[in-house]
């Protein structure tokens, strides 16, 4: 057969494209506006329900997590709305943990002393390892297991959203994890300041022990300020040197991950888990932070904008979380985070006993 002339191929697209002016212009592409205007409006709502009397003693996160999921199961989330939650989800979420690199500087991490580091640092890896593990033997998804275990072991929503862009779980596995940290992080923010007197912790030990235990930042603040001054300043510096670690947590998961996918333990959708270069932009934060004097006007300026930042990627993830998918996950992994809050709670205590 004659192959077809070049000059039907080249006047075929001038049939094709040819339309009237007067026939409709071609859709739009989804713009992210909605989306991103109704997750910012969320994260705006969880600030303002902070100046209710009790519901200060929780995050703007926890608070926009709730209020998206309370809209998305009651009204739904609106169609238009779906691109701008996404990108909520991703790369808002990004800026905002690299953001969080403004928080820390290296001075404060040394500051917390050689043994202080470890007890930090040793809980954290014993925590996760545990946690993952118990999850095993409960038989929780491994996913939700990653979840709970970072969200107890290094800083509560935000390592649970940060750890889920590498283990890359469902909406329902992260609104799960929240809950599990929120709940037993507030749990010790109210037991631990009734018990430094009766385990005989002066300041800087109890101050070391909510930094390296409790769940959320703004829950150490609460306990070991209750101890006074110096607990509370220690107790904060020990939990931003325990935040520094979501850093190498993340990129192992995430080299982990690739590992799992290129033996085929993935499906073939998530054969290429992404490496999270926003650490390395996390990192690079705070090594700037080290070396220059950003004016305290500024740091609380951008210490809410990240809070923010944080919250609008909260919301969005309650915007995709349905109750009746949470419901149907059970109580296993509510007993999996009660664990990992009794482990962290007790092997940090006895690393700071051993060590002070």
């Amino acid at each position: 057969m004659a192959a077809p002339s070049h000059d039907l191929i080249a006047d075929a697209p001038v049939a094709i494209h040819h339309r009237p002016a007067h026939a409709p212009a071609t859709p739009a592409a989804p713009t992210l506006l909605p989306g991103l205007a109704l997750s910012a409006a969320l994260a705006a709502c969880a600030f303002g329900l902070r100046l209710v009397p009790g519901l200060g003693l929780f995050s703007p996160m926890i608070l926009a997590i709730v209020a998206g999921m309370a809209l998305h199961n009651v009204i739904g989330t609106p169609a238009r709305a779906k691109p701008g939650v996404a990108f909520s989800m991703s790369r808002v979420l990004r800026l905002a943990i690299i953001l969080l690199g403004l928080q820390l500087t290296a001075a404060q991490i040394v500051e917390v002393g050689a043994r202080g580091l470890v007890v930090i640092a040793l809980s954290l890896t014993g925590t996760f390892l545990f946690t993952v593990w118990m999850g095993r033997l409960l038989g929780v998804d491994r996913k939700l297991a990653e979840l709970i275990a970072a969200g107890t072991s290094i800083c509560g929503a935000s390592a649970v959203i940060a750890t889920n862009t590498v283990t890359r779980a469902h909406d329902e596995d992260v609104a799960y994890a929240v809950a599990c940290v929120t709940v037993f992080g507030s749990i010790a923010m109210f037991i631990y300041p009734l018990l430094p007197a009766l385990l005989h912790l002066d300041a800087h030990a109890f101050g070391l022990w909510s930094g390296a235990s409790i769940h959320e930042i703004a829950q150490v603040v609460a306990a070991a300020f209750q101890q006074g001054q110096q607990a509370g300043e220690f107790g904060t510096i020990a939990k931003l040197a325990r935040v520094m670690l979501l850093a190498p947590v993340v990129l192992t998961l995430g080299l982990l991950a690739t590992r799992r996918a290129r033996h085929g333990g993935e499906t073939r959708s998530n054969a290429q888990p992404p490496l999270p270069w926003f650490v390395f932009g996390f990192i690079a934060l705070v090594g700037l932070n080290s070396v220059i004097s950003i004016p305290a006007e500024m740091k609380t300026v951008i210490v809410t904008a990240t809070t923010f930042l944080l919250s609008m990627a909260l919301a969005a993830m309650g915007l995709e979380t349905d109750f009746a998918k949470l419901k149907a996950k059970g109580l296993r992994p509510l007993a999996l985070g009660l664990l990992a809050f009794l482990f962290i709670a007790g092997f940090s205590l006895a690393l700071v006993k051993l060590t002070t």
